[in-house]
Order: structure tokens, then sequence, then C-alpha cells
């Protein structure tokens, strides 16, 4: 290891220290401050923290190590996710930002739909928080599998001798960094720097693949075609209709993802919507074409240099080690960390929330100030923190898989429950009802677990799995329908 590529990442710490302490400084005084950043985010910073915060490690690790394992049918899962981002932009965004705002002053996603329907709003804020915290322990551990597995494969023999492994010590450095800043700023820390590591991963995501092409010394541009994998540059290859619709259906998850969606509420205007929008797409879709690109030049080029990669989802590290002068090497893994950090900070805050706002505040402390309520939200972002340590200290994790699951989750929980609650009013007696609410919920969720523990989502009806978010979204969304029929309070008639 390069003191130049350590120094790059020491100054990447600091630099996400520094904005944490700023952040504290600006607007940790009150839960509005803490928690949305007072909703004065400018449309530039809340889209692109919704952007970083969306893709996390699974950018540069899980997306591409899938386009290098099996090629480029696999882009599937990026088409889909940019298709229901930019839907969740024009249908959730700017109903949201008004809606919660207008209905109760909510902080949190739990909070608005209790605002939504007072009626069932205790059951909707217990159930909802219950949803967020499991889903979100998984999806942080999700992203310190990915730190750990920066640290074990480009620091092995370097770190100092503790008594943690590589992995080990990476996720709990990885850790240490986004606690200091989150637990200090709040979102307004994590918005800003979710704002700078989605920069820095934009510019890697374009730099890297074009080196691996046309780069002096490593050109994989003549090569694409001799990787030794049937239909590897072909978009339908070995694509069945279970597989199509598990790939792209992982857009509907957007409408569901509480780390994401909350970005809307704090835009600082609603007026401002379309241009985040703009900001937001234009920055999703360099990101998805450099982490196709990566992935399958990537795996051109080791095909070509007869190289031996163990774990695909390490391909963008190696290659940062090998093309690359160890000054811009470390800029690279700084990139890396920082799709997983901002991602790690942004669930660990929506968490801390729900804990505090829809817990806390709930039931142990009604009364409790504000400067209490914003030191509770610390201390559970630091809960939160140590348990998703736990589950992320298996070395055999993937990064996809997790992040599979837990987004499954949220978007079949809550994916149709937010719609639904936007866009279903209806006359009066006869909209979506509190009680159909909980009931997509628990069935959005419950769908989507028994899915996962069954193996559907590995082996259904004798052919490949299909993904959870199919049936758990379907289910949540026919359990609102029928349910709320079944409870709306029509008025009486003379």
């Amino acid at each position: 290891m390069n003191s130049a590529t350590l120094a790059s990442l020491a100054a990447y710490f600091v630099l996400m220290l520094a904005i944490g302490l700023y952040a504290w400084r600006k607007s940790t005084g009150d839960s509005e401050g803490y928690l949305l950043a007072g909703r004065n985010l400018p449309p530039s910073v809340a889209a692109l923290s919704a952007g970083a915060s969306d893709m996390s490690g699974w950018l540069l690790l899980g997306l591409p190590g899938a386009l290098y394992a099996a090629g480029l049918v696999e882009a599937w899962i990026g088409i889909g996710l940019f298709l229901g981002a930019l839907a969740n932009w024009v249908i959730v965004a700017p109903r949201l930002r008004e809606q919660t705002e207008r209905i109760g002053n909510a902080l949190t996603i739990p909070q608005f739909l209790a605002n939504r329907f007072p009626e069932r709003g205790t059951a909707l804020r217990v159930t909802s928080a219950i949803i967020i915290v499991v889903f979100f322990t998984v999806y942080t551990a999700a992203g310190l599998v990915g730190g750990g597995k920066l640290f074990e494969t480009a620091f092995a023999g370097i770190l100092p001798n503790t008594m943690f492994s590589d992995y080990m010590l990476g996720i709990l450095i990885t850790a240490g960094i986004v606690l200091a800043y989150t637990m200090i700023g709040g979102f307004l820390a994590v918005s800003l720097t979710d704002f700078v590591q989605g920069l820095i991963m934009m510019f890697a995501l374009i730099i890297m693949p074009l080196v691996v092409m046309f780069g002096p010394g490593g050109s994989a541009g003549g090569s694409l075609q001799e990787v030794p994998v049937e239909g590897f540059l072909n978009l339908t290859q070995g694509l069945t209709a279970i597989g199509f619709i598990s790939a792209v259906t992982w857009g509907l998850g957007y409408f569901g993802q509480p780390h994401i969606i909350v970005r809307f509420m704090a835009i600082d205007k609603v007026k401002n919507v379309p241009r985040a929008a703009a900001f937001g797409m234009g920055w999703m879709g360099i990101a998805l074409v450099g982490s196709i690109g990566l992935g399958i030049a990537g795996r051109a080029y080791v095909e070509r240099n007869g190289l031996v990669i163990d774990d695909p989802e390490t391909i963008f590290i190696v290659l940062a080690q090998l093309l690359f002068h160890p000054a811009v090497t470390g800029f690279l893994y700084a990139a890396l960390l920082a799709a997983i950090m901002s991602t790690i900070s942004s669930q660990l805050l929506v968490s801390s929330s729900s804990l505090t706002e829809d817990f806390y505040r709930l039931f142990l402390r009604r009364n409790a100030s504000e400067r209490e309520a914003v030191n509770v939200s610390r201390v559970a972002v630091a809960l939160v923190a140590v348990a998703a340590i736990v589950l992320a200290s298996d070395p055999n994790s993937e990064v996809l898989g997790l992040v599979a699951n837990a987004w499954a989750g949220f978007g079949a929980a809550f994916g149709p429950l937010i719609l639904l609650a936007l866009l279903w009013h209806g006359e009066e007696g006869y909209g979506m009802t509190g009680t159909g609410a909980v009931a997509g919920l628990v069935t959005g969720a419950g769908v989507v677990a028994a899915w996962i523990a069954l193996g559907w989502n590995q082996t259904f009806l004798g052919g490949p799995g299909l993904y959870e978010i199919v049936p758990g979204f379907a289910a949540a969304m026919l359990a609102i329908i029928v349910v709320s029929k079944a409870t709306q309070k029509r008025p009486l008639t003379a």
C-alpha cells in the first residue's frame, strides 16, 4: 500500500468529519433540523443525496460483479431501477413534499402515515417503525459487508495486527467514520456528505471503464468478444420471462424506500422538485452506465490478462490496484467508501428517527424536549449500527443478496402504501382507510419474508426464482384495496 493511497483515503475521512462538524453547528438544535435539515435542502443536494443514499456499495460492487459473472443480461436490473426512480420523482416526490408538511408537518414516514390515517395512527407508526428498523439493520449490514471486502482485498497484509481480521477491521473502520459524522451532524451532515460522495462516485464510474477499455497497457477494447461466456454481450441471453420480471421489478422498490423518499420531504420548495429530478436522473444515468461498463470491460480485461478473480464483487477493487497511480487508487477507494457510507448514514438516520419519534416520544417520553429527542436519536444511531456490525460479521455475505432482500422488504411493505396514501383520497368516506394501510404494511413485509424463507426467490415452480418484491408488492396492493373497500365509512344518505 503506497503512502499516496493512504493520504487520499485520509483526506476523504477528514473531509467527511469536517462536513459533520459544519452540520452540527448549523442544524442540530431541534428534531426538524436534526432529522430533516429544516426542510431547506437545495434541489441539487437533495437529488444527489437521494441518488448516493440509494445506490450504496451495490453500484460499485454488486452490479459490476453480476455483469462480470453473467454478462449484459444483468443490465436489466439497472434499466428497471432507472425507470422506477424516474417514476418515483414524478409521482411521489412533489406529492410527498407537499402533503408531509401540510398534514401535521411529519418528520418521518411513520408520522406521515399516522397523520394521514389518524384512526389507526398508533398501529401504523409502530408497525412501520418495526419494519424500518428490522430491514434497515439488514440493509446497513450489506453496506458494512462492502467496507469489509474493500479492506480485506485492498489492504491484505498491510493493516496492523489486531484481534480482528482485515475484513472485520474494515467493517469497524467504516462504521466508526459513518457514526461520527451522522451522530454529530444529523440529516444535514448526511445530505452534504452524500452530495460530495455522489460526485466522487460519478467521477470514478466515468474514469474506471474508460481506463480499462482504452488505457495504456490495459486495453480491453478488442477483447470483449473473447469472454468465454455464451452471449456475454447479449441483453437477452438466457433470459426467461420470470428472470426478466425479477430484474425490471427492482424499480418497484423505489416507492417504498424510506431513506430515499425522506429526501423528497426535505427539498426546500415543492416547485423545485422538477429541478431536483433532473439532477438526480442525470446522475443516476451516468452512474448506471459506468457500473455496467465496469463489469463488462472488467471481465474482458481479466480474461485477456489471465487473471483470477475469486469474488466477482471485488472487480472494482482489483482494477483500482492494477491500473492506476497510487494517489488515484486512493481516490477510487474513497469512491467505493463513499458509495457505502452514503447509504449507511442515511439508513442509520432513518432508523434512529423511527426509534426516537415513533417509539421513544410516542410511548416513553411524550413531552421530551427537542434537545433530549436529538440526543436519543444519536444513541439510536449507535444501537442500530452495532446490530448491523454483528450481522455483517460473516465474511461470506454477498452485497447484492443482502441488498435485494432489504430492498424487496421495503418496496413491498411501503411502496403500495405510499402510492395509494398520496393518490387515493377519494370522496368523503370512500378513500383508503387506516385499516387498509395496516393490512398493506403487514401483508407486504410478511409475503416477502415468507417468499425468502421458502426459497422461492431462488427456485420457483421448478425454474429460476421469482424476486420476492413481485408477490409482496402485488399482495400488499391487493390487501390495501380490499380491506379499505371493506372498512370505508360511507356517509349516510337521506
